[in-house]
């Protein structure tokens, strides 16, 4: 399985036992059936309602009697409790209660029971209440409408005290919503009654719309409207201080004109036609702490032999629209695409067909995104009945009543990694795995055991390379905002090659018209990723040439005796002194390959070099950051990839059993010293096209591995081509533990000629 379902709430295992207990209760005290009576066939009743911000789930069901009665599921404490009962036989389609649970709003329509009549407000089919919860009950009559009406209380950021004024949510199937005012007084105690329930303020928020979705944990309002034929995503932003904002609009290139009147995660909606689900469309608005914006869409679906979806990157300033072929389609085929919000990844699902795993943080080449098809268990892991996905990667199945906490399996990951033999999905399995966060530790040893095992595994990208880059990005991802625009993810730039099962088309899209201002948190980060789509041409990513250039000009200038000044020099090794401070510091534990044991002053002119260019690089991109933490920042993340680099050989030193003995000229080269020498070719072309710095040793191992295992042609044609270099340790070595037999004297001489004029290893 990709994915990794833990329940985290279920109807029948939290809140069943409790109903069951409830009544064992009230029994035992002779009160016969109470409100929380429910007998074995009182289950299908029972059924969730809503989830508000602060993880409360409100339920509810009918008593013996046909009672509506409504429960509260504490998120946080583990505990129900009951909220309120109807003495009356009605059915309820919407509901919220207020963070302190002293108001309850519902939407019911009377029972559709022959003979049955709706004693609150006859003559209306739906019936909006605000209810005081303790302890007078009295109800106040908010709508009486022929149209149903959807109620949401607003939860403010800030909960450490009550406030004076509630605010609610009704959305109105006529195309309305209305934000109502109601104000609060404390009296006689614990009782709270409404002091305005005469006249309660209203604001209309919004009007005219086809299309509407709440993000309960965000407090925002997302809905589209036409006009002149096209579809206008517009956002709302809830404050704690009762204000709001319409934050940004954007035109999207989809029709709506006569899909008629949807709305997404206003609680559950019962009242849906699962036989027409599937055929409607899909569309829902996800983003992360990023500051990413994506919309997601599937139009209505006629036929079933060809599926298409889109996904509008807002804040990339393109869309993606995919389209793939399936097979073996049922003649009755009632499961729709579900689209699930992954935080870094959004997942387009349909039960048995398909699973895309779309890269949301670098969108832009199709190789980072996992597409799967055909019986494939990883495809067919999620519950095939309808889901909701909510904010922090929930998914609820409103038909068996349980909330779902989705996450990217590793172990799942590591073994599609291990066993496919595609390229693109091999890329994308890695970057899906590193991106878990979870353990990276462990995750990075079992990747780097497999690439030891498999280093010509892929004919489209270098391994090595890819893993180096992703794995060093993801470490430092999270210091601090925009690093995804100034450090490269991938060392792949281009990608032409079809990913089997599906089609693509990009196109530019408009970017969003902003509203404000004045922008925090998210929407300063979503606000930071449109101006690098207006601006940032070319990209900021950061490449080693600049780097290339000054270490090759310093180290001509080293052969013809022409050094800068001696405090650039030493300012630039004092850089390198802190890299491998910094590297020795983050792995305490005993490494068998000896590395690290010499000056090798190429190697640290490099790595102070890159520390000095990435820092100057984050400088000039990084507003606002320290400078400390920028230093910091750049040490960590070279210090990963010299640690990464490290440990790939530490992998093959072990998985091949070779000691110190290794560093010793009395005996001919192994098979185990022959594939560790390739490991190491490998890695070094892997750097040398990238141009990152080595761990200083790596080129005198390498070198004396070389002479172990080399015949003396293929020895000096490596040495010669610039594979092998010759160190100053490497060469002492060979002089000092090379006997005087005719063919090492020959080696010995064929090394000293090749030596730079004015070396001063003797």
């Amino acid at each position: 399985m990709a994915l990794r379902l833990v329940a985290d709430f279920e109807l029948g295992k939290d809140v069943l036992p409790w109903l069951r207990a409830q009544r064992e209760a009230s029994e035992a005290r002779g009160a016969g059936s109470g409100g929380a009576d429910v007998l074995e066939n009182d289950y299908e009743s029972l059924r969730v309602l809503n989830i508000e911000r602060n993880g409360n789930i409100i339920y509810t069901y009918k008593d013996d009697k046909g009672n509506v009665v409504f429960g509260l599921y504490d998120g946080q404490t583990r505990q129900n409790k009951l909220l309120y009962a109807f003495e009356k036989d009605l059915e309820v389609f919407s509901c919220s209660v207020n963070s302190e649970r002293t108001l309850l709003a519902a939407s019911l329509i009377q029972s559709t029971k022959e003979g049955k009549r709706n004693e609150l407000q006859p003559g209306s089919k739906c019936l909006t209440l605000l209810v005081e919860i303790h302890p007078v009950n009295n109800v106040k009559v908010l709508k009486a409408v022929d149209s149903y009406i959807w109620v949401q209380f607003l939860y403010p950021h800030v909960e450490s005290h009550p406030l004076p004024e509630n605010c609610l949510l009704l959305i109105s199937e006529e195309k309305y919503i209305e934000k109502f005012r109601v104000h609060v007084a404390q009296e006689d105690g614990n009782r709270v009654v409404i002091k305005n329930s005469g006249h309660l303020p209203r604001d209309r928020i919004a009007e005219d719309f086809v299309w509407a979705q709440w993000d309960m944990s965000e407090q925002r309002l997302y809905y589209i409207d036409l006009k002149k034929s096209k579809s206008i995503l517009k956002c709302i932003q809830f404050y704690a201080d009762e204000s709001y904002n319409l934050m940004f609009e954007v035109p999207l290139d989809i029709s709506l004109s006569n899909s008629g009147f949807k709305l997404v995660n206003f609680g559950c909606d019962y009242h849906q036609d699962r036989e027409k689900l599937s055929k409607h469309l899909s569309l829902c608005v996800f983003t992360n702490h990023t500051g990413s914006l994506c919309v997601c869409y599937s139009p209505k679906c006629a036929a079933w032999e060809q599926i298409t979806y889109s996904v509008f990157y807002i804040h990339k300033g393109h869309s993606k629209t995919f389209t793939t072929s399936l097979k073996n389609v049922g003649s009755h085929m009632t499961k729709g695409i579900t689209f699930l919000n992954l935080d870094y990844y959004v997942a387009v699902y349909l039960p048995g067909h398909f699973f895309h795993l779309l890269n949301v943080q670098h969108p832009d080449l199709i190789c980072h995104s996992l597409f799967l098809t055909g019986n494939n268990e990883m495809i067919d892991m999620l519950p095939h009945s309808p889901l909701q996905s909510l904010p922090g990667s929930l998914v609820l199945d409103c038909c068996s009543g349980k909330l779902y906490k989705v996450m990217l399996s590793q172990s799942s990951l590591l073994q599609l990694l291990q066993n496919t033999r595609l390229d693109c999905e091999k890329m994308a399995t890695l970057h899906c795995a590193l991106s878990c966060g979870q353990g990276a530790q462990f995750l990075e040893g079992q990747i780097i055991q497999w690439i030891s095992e498999n280093f010509s595994a892929c004919h489209s990208f270098d391994l090595i390379q890819e893993f180096i880059i992703a794995s060093s990005y993801w470490s430092v991802y999270s210091e601090t905002s925009n690093v995804d625009k100034l450090l490269p993810h991938s060392s792949v730039l281009t990608w032409n090659t079809e990913i089997p099962g599906i089609t693509l088309v990009t196109e530019d899209t408009a970017l969003p018209l902003m509203k404000v201002h004045s922008f925090k948190g998210y929407w300063e980060k979503l606000n930071s990723n449109l101006e690098y789509v207006k601006y940032a041409k070319p990209h900021f990513h950061y490449n080693n040439s600049v780097v290339r250039r000054e270490w090759q000009n310093l180290i001509s200038e080293e052969k013809t005796g022409k050094r800068r000044s001696t405090a650039y020099v030493r300012n630039i090794l004092d850089n390198a002194i802190k890299v491998i401070s910094n590297l020795e510091a983050r792995n305490l534990e005993p490494r068998l390959t000896p590395l690290l044991q010499e000056e090798d002053s190429r190697q640290r002119l490099l790595m102070g070099l890159m520390v000095s260019e990435l820092k100057d690089h984050f400088l000039r991109h990084l507003q606002g950051v320290e400078k400390k933490k920028i230093e910091q920042m750049v040490l960590d993340y070279i210090s990963k990839l010299l640690d990464l680099i490290w440990h790939i050989l530490e992998a093959s030193w072990r998985k091949h059993n070779l000691h110190s003995w290794v560093l010793h000229f009395n005996s001919h080269g192994s098979a185990a010293e022959f594939a560790v020498f390739h490991i190491m070719t490998r890695i070094l072309e892997a750097t040398n096209s990238l141009f990152l710095p080595l761990p200083p040793g790596f080129h005198t191992l390498h070198t004396i591995l070389g002479v172990h295992c080399l015949p003396l042609h293929n020895l000096l044609h490596c040495i010669d081509s610039g594979v092998l270099l010759l160190t100053e340790t490497a060469v002492t070595r060979l002089m000092k533990d090379l006997d005087n037999t005719e063919k090492n004297e020959k080696l010995k001489f064929s090394i000293i000629v090749r030596l730079p004029p004015g070396s001063e290893i003797f």
